[in-house]
C-alpha cells in the first residue's frame, strides 16, 4: 500500500484516521476490498465514526507474511525535541486530547491566502529536504530530527508535535504502515518505500504535504503501486474547481484505482486546512451514493489518496508505546 504519491511533494492530508497495516487476519470492523464493490461504509457526520479519535495515531505491530522480509516492529523513541519559546504554538499543543474538527470550510481572504502559500511553500521545502535523506541505513528518527530542526530554523512549529499527544515532528510510514508512522530507531532497508508527511504551522496557518520515496532498489510491484497512486492524485487535482461536487473527486480516484485492481482505503480522508489543522470539508476518496452532493466552493483542502493491493485485509491495532 502507499499513503501518498510518489517522489515529489503533494498537498495531502495528515493524521486522519488510525494507522492501519496489512494483517493475516481480517479485522471485523473493516472491509475486504473487491474491485467493483459498490458498498460504501460511510459515516458522514462530523464524528465520522469518532473522527476526532481517529485523528490520533495508533502504533502498530504488523503480521504481514513475507518469507524474504521481516515485518515492521516498533523501535525505540528518542526523547522529546524542544521548540524555542519564541515560536508560536497551535492551540492544541500541551493537550493530549485531539481537538474537535472545525465546523464549516474555512474561506480565506487575501492575507490568509498569502499565509497559506507561505506555510505550504515551507512544508514543501522541508519535504524535499527530507526526501534527500532517504537511503538504506538511516533511522526514521534521524529524519524526524532533521525535519524538526529545519522547521524551527524557519520560525515555524512542526504541527504533528503534541497533536493529541503525538510524540514526533513528522510522520514516517514504511512499507505496510499505511500512514501516520511514528519515527523511531528503526533503520530503513534497501527496497523500502517510505511516506513522509510534513505539516508546519507558520504565521497562524498550517501547510500540509506528503510524498512517498523509494529507498534503494525498490521492486516493480511497489513502484507500480506508487505510480498509480500518483496518477489518481493528479486526476483528482485536474477536476478540482469551484462548484465541483466532492463526490466527483472520490469517483475519479476510485475509478482509476479500480482499473489496476487496487483498493482505496476508506478510513482516511482529505480535509480542510488553514488556521486549524483539520476542518471541514471531509473529502472522501471513493465513490459515494448519488445523493452525496456537497460542492467544492472557495475553500482549501487536502487529498489523502491511500491505495492497497486488492484482497489484502486490514487491521487497526492499539497504540503500544
Amino acid at each position: 500500500m502507499v499513503g501518498a504519491s510518489s517522489l515529489q511533494p503533494r498537498l495531502l492530508s495528515s493524521f486522519v484516521g488510525d494507522r492501519l497495516l496489512l494483517s493475516k487476519q481480517p479485522h471485523p470492523r473493516l472491509f475486504l476490498y473487491k474491485p467493483g464493490n459498490k458498498h460504501v461504509s460511510m459515516q458522514l457526520s462530523r464524528t465520522l465514526s469518532g473522527l476526532t479519535n481517529l485523528l490520533f495515531n495508533r502504533r502498530n505491530l504488523d503480521e504481514v507474511p513475507d518469507a524474504q522480509r521481516q515485518g515492521l516492529r516498533p523501535g525505540k523513541l528518542s526523547p522529546h525535541r524542544p521548540v524555542p519559546d519564541h515560536i508560536p504554538r497551535p492551540p492544541y499543543v500541551n493537550s493530549r486530547q485531539p481537538p474537535e474538527i472545525a465546523g464549516g470550510p474555512e474561506v480565506h481572504g487575501e492575507k490568509g491566502i498569502e499565509c497559506m502559500r507561505s506555510s505550504g511553500k515551507l512544508a514543501a521545502q522541508v519535504l524535499r529536504y527530507a526526501g534527500t535523506l532517504v537511503k538504506p541505513g538511516i533511522k526514521t528518527d534521524e529524519i524526524d530530527q532533521a525535519v524538526h530542526q529545519m522547521i524551527i530554523d524557519n520560525g515555524a512549529y512542526p504541527s504533528p508535535l503534541g497533536y493529541g499527544g503525538f510524540p514526533k515532528s513528522v510522520c514516517t510510514s514504511v512499507n505496510e504502515c499505511i500512514c501516520h508512522g511514528i519515527p523511531d530507531s528503526r533503520a530503513l532497508e534497501d527496497g523500502d518505500i517510505i511516506n513522509i508527511d510534513v505539516t508546519v504551522y507558520l504565521n497562524g496557518y498550517h501547510g500540509d504535504t506528503s510524498a512517498t520515496f523509494f529507498c534503494g532498489d525498490v521492486d516493480d510491484k511497489a513502484r507500480k503501486l506508487v505510480q498509480v497512486t500518483e496518477e489518481c492524485l493528479y486526476k483528482a487535482i485536474s477536476i478540482c474547481a469551484p462548484g465541483v461536487e466532492y463526490k466527483k473527486i472520490g469517483k475519479t480516484i476510485h475509478d482509476h484505482a479500480d482499473k489496476y485492481h487496487y483498493g482505496v482505503v476508506r478510513h482516511f480522508v482529505g480535509h480542510g486546512v488553514g488556521r486549524v489543522f483539520h476542518a471541514d470539508p471531509v473529502v472522501l476518496h471513493f465513490s459515494t451514493r448519488p445523493d452525496f452532493e456537497l460542492s467544492s466552493l472557495s475553500s482549501h483542502f487536502t487529498y489523502y489518496v491511500v491505495l492497497i493491493i486488492a484482497g489484502c485485509p486490514l487491521a487497526s491495532l492499539p497504540f503500544t508505546r
